[in-house]
């Protein structure tokens, strides 16, 4: 099939949701220097960020960790209404917090707002949960005593956040945290600091006290690291990003002992059968491959398609993705913004490039887009080639790769022949068959016939080389928690 086309218009930015966003960011109290945070759609300078060295870093540790003393001592009831206060504002801020996303990440407005509503969730979640602390009794076995566990907290912790949710990353560390009454210090990615900065004055606004939740912005993010992660007062470690950047913060870890949590880098495959609704499973896609414009860890990575349905699949996809509008997040009708830097376009241009030498087909797409910003057309390759780079590597971009399979086992080695284990997706009418292979996928998470599978209730992570622990849920609050347990003799009575 011939490529269907690379003419997409650039939607521009709306003068007033640019406007709305500025003044959103001069509200900040933002330094006049430092660390420069830019527009992807446009590539100019919309603030500065502090950049705070090593000492300013390990002086954000000693004032959260003196707070944490007060915050461990406050009762579930008196976290959750804080919690619920936060959730409460950032709802009220719903417009501000999507603008500002849409301004420093480039995200459409639309999808912003979901980011918004998911991120908030997490707030909301834990303001309940709190309120439910885990503990046990029970008899010891042999008699003569009581067994009482308990939950405490684990003390602080380092959050360490990307750039790609610059909301729903923060708050989904931040709000357990709280709820288990531990103090945090959180470091966002320099590329989207400004969305985590808003969102913890709300929370200070909602009563979080304003020593609590410390956060440090940098520009040498190893030397934070290893200062914070040594020093003795710190208890826990949380990170999102990438896996070579994790198994070095392990490796810090261990010095100390560290709680740790990491959600690392996913290879997510996606199996479409050939009894799958064609419809859903490319509405499906879609929002499997091009939420946040592929810029997620559980994006759709490797897509395979049985070959009863593949060749209408791959026409069906290309033809969507081909017509999807493309411009500045902030304008009026984008569904897919920018890429966040010029060097993630340059490693789009050398997916689509490798790929087609190896023989896969370009259908839509393939291009960069210009000339202004960091953008590169949604693209479409059929028939990619299992050793071709996009088929191996996490594309964390708007490149949709078909490969073709024949059989269910032949797809789950497939799928499965990856250092990575974060998610998965299986799209069939035969719930049977869509089980049975979710089941056998070696990741943490399934989506079967949808593509957005991530909710605050659920437990999020990895296996493999994806992670450790998860967030969400009930689990994630435990993260936040040391377990104890009290044994207490008893003697009979006559």
């Amino acid at each position: 099939m011939s490529t269907l086309t690379n003419n997409h218009t650039l939607i521009a930015a709306d003068a007033a949701a640019v406007a709305l966003a500025d003044r959103v960011i001069a509200g900040l109290g933002l330094p006049g220097d430092g660390i420069e945070v830019e527009d992807p759609a446009t590539s100019e300078r919309i603030a500065f960020i502090e950049d705070i060295h090593v000492d300013g870093a390990l002086q954000a540790v000693a004032t959260a960790h003196e707070a944490g003393r007060s915050w461990a001592r406050t009762t579930p009831r008196q976290r959750a209404d804080v919690l619920h206060a936060w959730h409460a504002l950032l709802v009220e801020h719903t417009e501000d917090l999507a603008h500002l996303i849409s301004r420093e990440m480039g995200k459409p407005l639309a999808e912003a707002r979901g980011e918004v509503k998911y991120g908030s969730d997490f707030v909301r979640w834990y303001a309940e949960e709190a309120v439910r602390p885990a503990g046990n009794f029970r008899e010891a076995p042999d008699g003569g005593a009581s067994i009482v566990t308990r939950r405490a907290p684990v003390g602080l912790a380092v959050l360490i956040t990307p750039w790609n949710f610059p909301l729903a990353m923060a708050t989904r560390k931040i709000a357990p945290a709280l709820a288990a009454g531990c103090p945090s210090v959180i470091k966002p990615a320099n590329l989207t600091p400004l969305t985590t900065i808003f969102a913890v004055e709300l929370a200070r606004r909602a009563g979080v006290p304003a020593d609590l939740v410390q956060v440090v912005t940098t520009s040498n993010a190893s030397q934070f690291s290893e200062a914070v992660l040594r020093d003795e007062r710190v208890r826990k470690v949380s990170f999102t990003g990438s896996t070579e950047v994790g198994r070095t913060l392990l490796r810090l870890a261990s010095d100390t002992v560290l709680r740790s949590s990491m959600e690392l880098g996913g290879n997510a495959p996606l199996i479409v059968f050939d009894d799958a609704d064609l419809d859903r499973a490319i509405e499906g896609t879609m929002a499997a491959k091009l939420r946040n414009g592929g810029q997620s860890c559980i994006g759709a990575n490797r897509i395979y398609v049985q070959n009863g349905i593949a060749a209408a699949f791959a026409e069906g996809l290309a033809e969507r993705i081909g017509a999807v509008a493309v411009g500045a997040g902030l304008g009026s009708g984008t569904e897919l913004g920018p890429l966040i830097d010029d060097r993630a376009v340059r490693q789009m241009r050398a997916f689509t490039n490798d790929a087609v030498a190896r023989g896969a087909e370009l259908l839509t797409g393939g291009t960069e887009l210009g000339p202004v910003g960091h953008f590169f057309a949604p693209t479409v390759l059929d028939r990619v080639p299992p050793d071709a780079e996009v088929a191996c590597t996490e594309i964390f971009g708007p490149i949709a790769a078909i490969q073709r399979f024949d059989s269910e086992a032949e797809v789950v080695a497939r799928a499965n022949a990856t250092e990575f284990g974060l998610a998965g997706y299986v799209f069939s009418e035969n719930i049977d068959r869509a089980l049975n292979v979710a089941d056998r996928l070696e990741t943490g998470l399934v989506g079967i016939n949808q593509g957005v599978p991530s909710n605050a209730a659920a437990p999020f992570g990895g296996v493999k080389q994806s992670g450790l622990g998860r967030e969400g849920s009930s689990e994630g609050m435990e993260e936040y928690q040391s377990v104890r347990f009290y044994n207490i003799a008893r003697r009979e009575t006559h």
